[in-house]
């Protein structure tokens, strides 16, 4: 009898073919194994674009919206959030193993905080206009009574000068105003609110002045 190279089992049959087959399905079972962790790993090591790009958008709608003058705390905790998802990128993508699972967190809280800056810059805008606007009629109300005032100021001897120098400083008040109200016009509520307190500023001062002297020429 020839064996040709062939192992024989207890029952005298060649175990080969039957080895062979269980051979075959463990290392199709390692095979499987192997690509389903592959798939796993391959998963985790995607980063999570829509919401890093949907964190992004509602950085840059928070900017174009003003948040930086309306909204400036809101707006410095979204860039705080915004930095805090890069670096979290940046530190995986040198990984061997990455895993964005981190990196999704903070790209939703970054969207979050984006789009709350986004909010408080529009209540923040709303405020701004309503206070340009109250100090725009305010300034007006002082001027027109400083105005008036000073028609009926005293004069007298060294006192012409300081009529004109008033009346310079009262056409002054009255140009401020009228470019608040072109800054409020324009949408630039926080130098509206500016110039009109500026103009109510130095319509008061004139208006002090010339009460000041009305009242010691009673005296």
């Amino acid at each position: 009898m020839y064996n040709l190279g062939l192992r024989y089992g207890t029952e005298g049959f060649p175990c080969s073919a039957e080895g062979v087959v269980g051979k075959m399905r463990s290392r199709i079972g390692l095979w499987v194994l192997v690509l389903g962790l592959a798939v796993s790993v391959a998963g985790c090591g995607s980063p999570p674009q829509a919401a890093i790009d949907s964190a992004k958008a509602a950085l840059d709608q928070a900017v174009t919206g003003g948040a930086g003058e309306y909204a400036g705390e809101s707006l410095k905790a979204a860039q705080d959030a915004q930095a805090a998802l890069e670096a979290e990128l940046k530190a995986q993508q040198g990984s061997w193993f990455p895993s964005y699972t981190k990196a999704n967190e903070l790209a939703v809280a970054a969207k979050t905080a984006a789009e709350k800056a986004v909010t408080d810059a529009t209540a923040g805008k709303e405020k701004a206009k309503a206070e340009a606007a109250a100090a725009i009629a305010e300034a007006k109300t002082v001027l027109t009574e400083s105005q008036a005032l000073l028609a009926k100021a005293p004069k007298g001897k060294g006192s012409a000068a300081d009529i004109e120098a008033m009346k310079t400083d009262l056409a002054t008040a009255a140009t401020a105003i009228t470019d608040a109200e072109g800054a409020l016009s324009a949408g630039r509520f926080l130098d509206a609110k500016a110039k009109a307190e500026s103009a109510k500023s130095g319509a008061t001062t004139v208006k002090t002045a010339v009460e000041t002297a009305m009242a010691a020429k009673k005296r």
